[in-house]
């Protein structure tokens, strides 16, 4: 099956094919701690190669490695956790090529909302009916642009009702946004967050120290830094109860220690009163 990746894909949608490559190659490993049995088809489809047994490289290809993999992890079992409790609104802000709507085991009723750009959605749904792919939950794909200010309307119109509890999911998300650009959507997403309501993102990164990679600029290039290091600050001052949890505890806990200590982590914050 081969099904060229659109053209107007844009740079920041195309990082997406990176991060199936990195779930391709944890799903490969005997001891995966998450198996996505449809990334492979993505790399397919758009002929992108494999990655290799080791795909990283320099010190910095190894942490994004890394860190997408335990990631993926943590949002999947605090995804399950948030629908084990009741909670049956998941949204998945610039969802890109994520499955979990189709790969996780959701609780009878639960429904998944995917917002991205109507190319990525186009390309996702074509590779997963060539597989024969059913989703796991009651799905819905709804092309929407995040910084355009009529998606939440646009949700709301497909089913959202803000007024029950939600989960909110913003995966690799806000470091290719501006801190303004973070700002507005998050102020978006707390005007449709009942109380209780649970949001999930990084910790902020200060991208001013990345370091240079040659072969990673297509994508270092793009971030602009999001909220920064201040980001669950941000939060806490913005109506959210906010949760860090460190990247080496979630690595230790995984069975997977870092080999460099790291100061990225993961935020969980719980929606604390409604917006206004």
């Amino acid at each position: 099956m081969t099904t060229d990746t659109p053209e107007e894909l844009s740079p920041v949608s195309r990082t997406a094919l990176s991060v199936a490559k990195v779930r391709a190659y944890e799903s490969a490993r005997p001891d995966a701690l998450f198996v996505d049995p449809y990334a492979a088809a993505f790399l397919t489809a758009a002929e992108v190669a494999p990655a290799a047994s080791r795909p990283e490289r320099s010190a910095l290809a190894k942490g994004l490695v890394a860190h997408g993999i335990q990631r993926t992890r943590f949002y999947d079992d605090r995804l399950l956790a948030a629908a084990a409790d009741g909670v049956e609104q998941v949204v998945l802000l610039a969802a890109g090529l994520d499955t979990r709507a189709y790969r996780l085991d959701w609780p009878a009723g639960t429904r998944v909302f995917e917002l991205d750009l109507d190319p990525v959605l186009a390309f996702k749904q074509k590779v997963l009916d060539g597989v024969g792919a059913v989703p796991g939950s009651r799905r819905t794909a709804l092309p929407a642009d995040l910084l355009d200010p009529r998606w939440p309307e646009r949700l709301v119109a497909a089913g959202f009702d803000p007024a029950r509890r939600s989960a909110w999911l913003a995966e690799g998300l806000l470091v290719y946004f501006t801190a303004e650009e973070a700002a507005g959507l998050f102020t978006a997403v707390a005007a449709l967050a009942a109380p209780g309501s649970r949001l999930l993102l990084e910790r902020g990164r200060d991208v001013s120290r990345t370091p240079h990679d040659p072969a990673l600029a297509h994508v270092t290039s793009l971030w602009r830094g999001g909220l920064g290091p201040d980001t669950h600050h941000w939060l806490d001052r913005h109506g959210w109860a906010a949760g860090l949890t460190a990247l080496d505890q979630v690595a230790d806990d995984y069975g997977r220690p870092l080999s460099a200590p790291s100061t990225g982590g993961f935020i969980e914050a719980v929606r604390q009163h409604t917006a206004g």
